[in-house]
C-alpha cells in the first residue's frame, strides 16, 4: 500500500533553509565564508545551523565547503591528464545514504521506447530537497525520471521531462510518488527504506547501455566522459556517450554528475552547474568523514 508523503512545516522550511545554505556556498565558497556568514543566509542561529546543516546534509558546513576547495584546486593545478582519473583508482569509500540502495532495473524494449510513452499513465509529484525542488515520476514500474529546479520553475520542470515522453497519460499524485521521496531523500522524515528502489528506464539501447555505466561510478568518485566511453565501447565515442549522458532522466540516483570533463572541468549538467558542483562536495565530504 503506498504510504502517505506528510513533511512537517517545521521540517519542509529547515530543508528549504539549509538548501539554500548550499546553494549560498556553492556559488561563494572561495571566499571562504565562516559559520556566521553561513547561517545568515540560511536564516538561522548559528548553532541551529550547524545543526541541521549536519543533520540534513550529513556532513559539518565546514567539510563542504573544504570539499568544494578542494576540487577547485584539483583543477586549477590540472593541466593536461586529468588529476580525477588517478582519483578514480585511490580506493576512495566512504558512508552512503541514496548510494547504498540495491537498484532494480527494468528497460523498456525498442519497440516500446519508440510509442513515446503511448499507453503509459505517469504518476508525478514535487518534494523538497537539498539540491532544490524535486520532480518524481513513476509508472507502475518504478521510478522513470527525477529532475530539479528552483522555487516558481514547476511548471517548466514538468513540461520538461514531459517532452521525453509525449505520448504517455501524466496524473499529479503525491501518494504514488511518496515511497520514491522518502527513500531518495534522507530529508524526508521518518523514511521508510526497502530492500530494493525500483527504476523503470525509457531510453535507446545505447542510452541504457550508458546509464548503466553510470550506476558503476561509486559515491566520491568521478569519471570521464573519455572514460564512460571506452568502458562501453570505445573512446571514439565520447561525444554519443556524451550525449547520452545528457538524456539520463534520473538524476542522482543515476549518477551523470559524476562525469566531467578531461580537463577537470565539470562541463555543462541539465539541472545546473552549481547543482552538479554541491552534489558532488557533498559526496567528496561524506567520502572524507571516515
Amino acid at each position: 500500500m503506498l504510504q502517505t508523503l506528510n513533511i512537517a512545516p517545521e521540517h519542509d522550511t529547515n530543508s528549504a533553509r539549509i538548501a539554500e545554505a548550499i546553494r549560498y556556498l556553492t556559488k561563494n565558497y572561495l571566499r571562504q565564508p565562516d559559520l556566521a556568514e553561513a547561517a545568515q543566509a540560511a536564516g538561522l542561529s548559528p548553532s541551529h545551523f550547524q545543526r541541521e546543516f549536519s543533520r540534513l546534509a550529513g556532513v559539518s558546513p565546514k567539510s563542504f565547503v573544504a570539499a568544494l576547495t578542494l576540487e577547485h584546486a584539483k583543477a586549477r593545478l590540472n593541466d593536461g591528464a586529468t588529476i580525477f582519473d588517478a582519483a578514480l583508482d585511490a580506493g576512495l569509500s566512504g558512508p552512503s545514504r541514496l548510494y547504498d540502495l540495491a537498484l532494480k532495473i527494468e528497460a523498456m524494449t525498442p519497440g516500446d521506447y519508440a510509442k513515446g510513452g503511448a499507453g503509459l499513465t505517469i504518476a508525478y509529484g514535487f518534494v523538497p530537497s537539498l539540491f532544490g525542488r524535486a520532480l518524481l515520476m513513476a509508472t507502475e514500474r518504478g521510478l522513470c525520471g527525477l529532475a530539479f529546479g528552483d522555487d516558481g520553475e514547476d511548471e517548466g520542470m514538468l513540461a520538461d521531462m514531459r517532452a521525453r515522453w509525449p505520448r504517455a497519460h501524466f496524473v499529479h499524485d503525491d501518494n504514488a510518488i511518496a515511497p520514491y521521496a522518502s527513500q531518495i531523500f534522507p530529508t524526508v522524515p521518518n523514511a521508510q527504506r526497502s530492500q530494493e528502489l525500483p527504476i523503470h528506464l525509457f531510453g535507446t539501447p545505447w542510452q541504457i547501455k550508458v546509464w548503466q555505466a553510470l550506476l558503476a561510478i561509486p559515491e566520491g568518485r568521478v569519471m570521464t566522459y573519455r572514460g564512460i566511453a571506452e568502458r562501453v565501447c570505445t573512446v571514439r565515442a565520447s561525444r554519443a556517450a556524451g550525449a547520452a549522458i545528457g538524456r539520463n532522466p534520473i538524476a542522482l540516483v543515476i549518477p551523470c554528475h559524476r562525469v566531467i570533463a578531461s580537463s577537470g572541468a565539470l562541463t555543462g549538467y541539465h539541472w545546473g552547474i552549481e547543482r552538479k558542483r554541491a552534489m558532488l562536495a557533498l559526496e567528496s565530504a561524506r567520502a572524507g568523514a571516515v
